[in-house]
């Protein structure tokens, strides 16, 4: 019998002070003014924005400030203001792989007029191959998720 131990989902949670609709907006479009441009896979150009468009197969996607785009996945589904499934198509080595796909999924929930509760799952990271557990690690990290959603929430707050 051969037994696989498969890498656990990164699971993230924070409050963030603004209300649900802003918060789904500022998560999906306005990911440009939170994604850290260090964060960037663009190796052309600064990281100037990142795109999601809002509906299914819509694109999920960076432009660098010359105007070059590099792919991240794409929206899998378009739940307004309550959740948003994302394909994460980045490999080991921060690259668009489109034969890849682990998920990314975000769920908002109102805490009282001007909070919300925003969960985020990313799994199926055995997807990674060889480089699942390392990337598990950086994901998990406070360069990671959790810082992610730290300069996000401070965005949404304003």
């Amino acid at each position: 019998m051969n037994l696989q131990i498969l890498p656990a989902p990164v699971r993230k949670s924070i409050v963030v002070k603004t209300g649900i609709d802003k918060a789904f907006a500022v998560f999906t479009g306005s990911m440009g003014r939170w994604w850290p441009a260090t964060h960037s896979t663009n190796r052309a150009s600064p990281l100037a924005e990142v795109i999601m468009e809002p509906s299914p197969q819509g694109r999920w996607y960076e432009r660098g400030q010359d105007g070059s785009e590099c792919q991240w996945g794409h929206v899998i589904a378009w739940e307004p203001p309550h959740r948003v499934l994302l394909a994460w198509q980045l490999n080991g080595e921060w690259q668009f792989d489109p034969g890849l796909v682990t998920e990314l999924e975000i769920r908002f929930t109102p805490q009282g007029a001007h909070a919300t509760r925003v969960e985020l799952e990313h799994r199926n990271l055995e997807r990674l191959g060889d480089h699942a557990e390392r990337a598990r690690t950086a994901f998990d990290g406070e360069g990671g998720w959790a810082g992610l959603l730290a300069a996000y929430a401070d965005i949404a707050a304003r």
